[in-house]
């Protein structure tokens, strides 16, 4: 039966009657018709290579595994070819084939693997075209991922970058380490304890990035590029990992992780966490260990074998110390020696010499003191009479002065005794007069008063009886105030 509605042939008997429609086939009908076909027509299964673009993996027990696979290559033209399908898994057949490819590849079925299936077409007029998937080839992903492996190497052997990092010379004393991992990774606690437990000290500055899945090789390389524009902070730097399965570990075979590595301008070391093999930046890397703690147990055992061997060279350099300190000793004794014979016997001869010159020069000193003597003992008489005559001299010109002064000291007190005598006089004619004057205006006070009443009191106000004497206080009471006053001279007043 065709698959498609064929329209009346012309003819005789088609030319007097109308035209009619074709005839309508329901949806379902239509699409059954494709389903038997398809499985009529594909009835085998069909072994084919597809790459996995989106995976939903059963969630629970009983659930089934959903695929979209899709082929991608590019013509000759350029152009791009893709073909996409949907596919599914079986729960029972997922479990079984899941175990053994990841038992055979060491990965688990993840989006972007590229796989070999043996698939069965199915058709549903609801759900459209599919595949089963029956079986799964893991020897042609281990080979896909060994091809895309042995293509990095070449490329980076092509640009010199699997050597370039064994070239940089690694200091035996690395302390100053910047750390790439995962801030909350078992590997970098287990990196960082092993450290704290060494005799030495490490500066260790964790430079934190994603240490797996598709975001890690562009989070490695960003803490790379922080740890350049501080690259003479730090002795070498450490890209350290726990373990995992050979999927967690897919990043660190990246083509722009590993050339960053081999172009890095410090020493790198990694620590992976892997046992079997390696991956491409430990190729490229400067030093590559299993563990992060072969790591730190790399680091501190370069720093015992530093610490070695600069206790061997302190050894060494004593032992070629003291022995040069020996030889130098013996020659020095015996520098000392001939110094010691070669200073004795200059020692004698000076002696000698000197004993003869003292000799020699102490008969002339004698004579010159000798004479010195007599000349000194004549000069001391000389003076001692030029000091008697010279006293003598002073002595009459003191007493011809004593007697000038003498007379001229007369003289001034003869002159300042008249002159006090003349004042003497003088002071007391000024004070008759004073009191003269003092007498008469008291006279006239007593005789006449003023309008007023006078009184004489005493100093302490009382009325004041008794006679008057000179230089007596008083107080004198006039009818607007109170005047102190002092009696100048006698009067023989009797006041009451």
């Amino acid at each position: 039966m065709p698959l498609y509605n064929r329209r009346p042939e012309p003819g005789p008997s088609s030319a007097n009657s109308p035209a009619l429609p074709p005839a309508a086939l329901p949806l379902s009908e239509l699409l059954a018709r494709v389903r038997q076909t398809l499985s009529e027509r594909f009835a085998d299964s069909y072994w084919v290579v597809a790459e996995i673009a989106d995976l939903t993996l059963p969630r629970f027990d009983g659930a089934h595994c959903y695929l979209t696979l899709t082929d991608q290559h590019t013509t000759g033209r350029g152009a791009q070819l893709k073909a996409q399908a949907r596919a599914t898994i079986w729960s029972q057949r997922f479990q079984q084939l899941s175990a053994v490819f990841e038992e055979q590849t060491g990965l688990t079925l993840r989006t972007g693997l590229k796989v070999m299936l043996r698939v069965q077409v199915k058709f549903h007029e609801q759900f459209g075209l599919s595949l089963d998937v029956l079986a799964l080839d893991p020897t042609y992903t281990v080979g896909d991922l060994a091809r895309l492996r042995l293509e990095t190497l070449r490329k980076l052997e092509a640009q010199d970058l699997l050597e370039r990092q064994k070239r940089l010379t690694l200091p035996i004393g690395v302390q100053r380490v910047a750390v790439i991992s995962s801030p909350t990774a078992a590997g970098w606690q287990d990196f960082v304890q092993q450290l704290q437990e060494a005799p030495y000290d490490f500066s260790l500055t964790l430079f934190p990035a994603l240490m797996q899945g598709d975001d890690a090789p562009a989070s490695i390389r960003a803490a790379l590029d922080a740890i350049r524009g501080r690259r003479l902070e730090y002795d070498a730097v450490v890209i350290i990992r726990g373990g995992g399965s050979k999927t967690d570990l897919l990043a660190f075979d990246d083509y722009g992780l590993a050339a960053a590595v081999g172009a890095f301008p410090l020493p790198v070391l990694t620590g992976i966490g892997h046992e079997r093999d390696e991956a491409v930046i430990d190729l490229t890397a400067h030093t590559a260990l299993k563990t992060p703690t072969a790591v730190a147990a790399f680091l501190i055992e370069r720093l015992a074998r530093l610490e070695a061997a600069l206790e061997g060279y302190g050894i060494r350099i004593r032992e070629l110390a003291q022995a040069r300190v020996q030889v130098e000793n013996g020659r020095l004794s015996r520098l000392l020696r001939h110094a010691h014979l070669a200073a004795h016997g200059q020692l004698q001869d000076q002696r000698a010499a000197l004993h003869q010159r003292i000799r020699q020069a102490a008969a002339t000193p004698r004579a010159q003191l000798r004479q010195q003597e007599h000349q000194l003992t004549k000069r001391r008489h000389q003076l001692q009479r030029a000091a008697r005559t010279a006293v003598r001299h002073h002595e009459q010109g003191l007493r011809r002065r004593g007697r000038l002064l003498a007379r001229h000291f007369r003289r001034l007190h003869r002159r300042r005794c008249e002159q006090l005598l003349s004042q003497r006089h003088a002071l007391e004619l000024a004070a008759t007069r004073l009191l003269h004057r003092a007498e008469l205006r008291l006279a006239q006070l007593n005789i006449q008063p003023a309008s007023g009443t006078i009184r004489l009191l005493t100093p302490k106000g009382q009325p004041f009886t008794g006679p008057l004497r000179a230089g007596q206080q008083v107080l004198l009471r006039l009818p607007d105030a109170v005047v102190p006053a002092r009696i100048g001279g006698q009067l023989p007043l009797l006041l009451s």
